[in-house]
């Protein structure tokens, strides 16, 4: 079990409740990762799981049916909260691989704000070589074996750095991220970040936490209200960086347009129920005022821990949106918080949009004392 402990984050790139209904089957991905299928996800690897829609039993190979080519639109902000002295979480994206991650940092000092910025920036760029390997008549590996291989490396990167630097050592970082991949949107997590689909106004966690109560809720031994009251909020069971190998799960959900996907750290979830998750964020709303929004009610209850949130809807590709070759490079406008400080370029301090220039909300506010 992990303790976790709490900058001004980088948004790096290069450019249960129970699941009700979602379908979710856990299943055999490879050593050390656990797969799920949710809501009508087709890349199904065995052939026990025939029932499910898009997978071919006799053949023993996943079929996928044509659907609606998506894109997807985001926003993302980040916030210290109201009793840390540094931000230890960090959130990242590379828009052109539609891939994204939130990253909440432990270890004390400035270690945590290291182990959440390091697994970032390691994820992004692993998740491209991968790509990159595809070459010729070899295609790039699936989706799905790429984020999930690239998570793996991001943990020994990050327990590799902890091993050599006593300063770090114990540092370790939660991480939930999502990638499209055609009509579906696969998502991994290790540790108590989440995932939560929005869906017809109704807000459902898709990952699982790895934590100590959680464990408990699940295996029967706690109700969600003793839960809810007990002093172990922090307690995690599973963290990148912590030990050299480390089990990922990974979830998919098949996409139905204007759904919606929030990626966030435990300083907003802590604090907010999915139905009010769901009740505070709008479809057809810009996205960088919903993320200011949820930030906002996390901290005017507290704000106890950093507050890292990504919001994604997902749209239809025009036609002239062709998806980007496997080996393109980033586009030459800025597409991140330190790519912008780096060319002196005015910015937000916290917030991330396609444009990286969203109009400036109000500041979200932490309760009077």
């Amino acid at each position: 079990m992990c303790a976790r402990g709490s900058r001004e984050p980088p948004a790096w790139r290069k450019d249960r409740p129970e699941l009700p209904n979602l379908g979710r089957r856990p299943m055999e991905f490879a050593r050390d990762y656990s797969y799920f299928v949710v809501a009508g996800y087709h890349f199904l690897l065995q052939s026990d799981i025939s029932s499910s829609r898009g997978f071919d039993a006799r053949e023993n190979q996943f079929v996928m049916t044509p659907t609606t080519a998506f894109t997807l639109d985001f926003a993302a902000a980040t916030d210290i909260g109201c009793q840390r002295s540094n931000n230890e979480d960090s959130f990242g994206y590379d828009a052109e691989e539609h891939l994204y991650v939130v990253c909440d940092g432990m270890g004390g000092s400035a270690a945590g704000e290291v182990a959440s910025g390091t697994a970032v920036r390691a994820l992004i760029e692993s998740f491209e070589a991968l790509g990159l390997e595809g070459t010729g008549s070899q295609p790039p590996p699936p989706v799905a074996r790429r984020l999930a291989e690239s998570i793996a490396r991001v943990n020994r990167h990050v327990w590799q750095t902890a091993a050599v630097n006593p300063q770090l050592h114990g540092m370790g970082t939660t991480l939930v991220c999502a990638c499209l991949d055609g009509s579906q949107l696969v998502l991994g997590n290790v540790g108590d970040s989440r995932g939560y689909l929005i869906r017809n106004g109704v807000c459902t966690q898709v990952t699982l936490d790895h934590s100590f109560l959680a464990e408990q809720v699940r295996s029967g031994n706690f109700t969600p209200e003793m839960a809810a009251n007990s002093n172990l909020q922090s307690a995690i069971t599973r963290a990148i960086g912590v030990v050299e190998e480390v089990e990922v799960d990974l979830f998919a959900v098949g996409l139905e347009l204007e759904d919606m996907f929030l990626l966030a750290s435990d300083g907003l979830t802590r604090y907010l129920q999915p139905e009010e998750i769901a009740a505070t964020v709008t479809a057809s709303a810009d996205l960088a005022p919903n993320c200011q929004n949820l930030i906002g009610l996390a901290k005017a209850r507290g704000g106890a821990d950093n507050i890292t949130c990504i919001l994604l809807r997902v749209g239809e590709r025009g036609e002239s949106e062709a998806p980007p070759p496997a080996d393109a490079s980033s586009s030459d406008a800025p597409s991140s918080k330190d790519e912008l400080d780096d060319r002196g370029e005015d910015s937000p301090a916290e917030d991330a949009t396609p444009a990286d220039l969203p109009e400036t909300e109000p500041e979200p506010q932490c309760p009077a004392e």
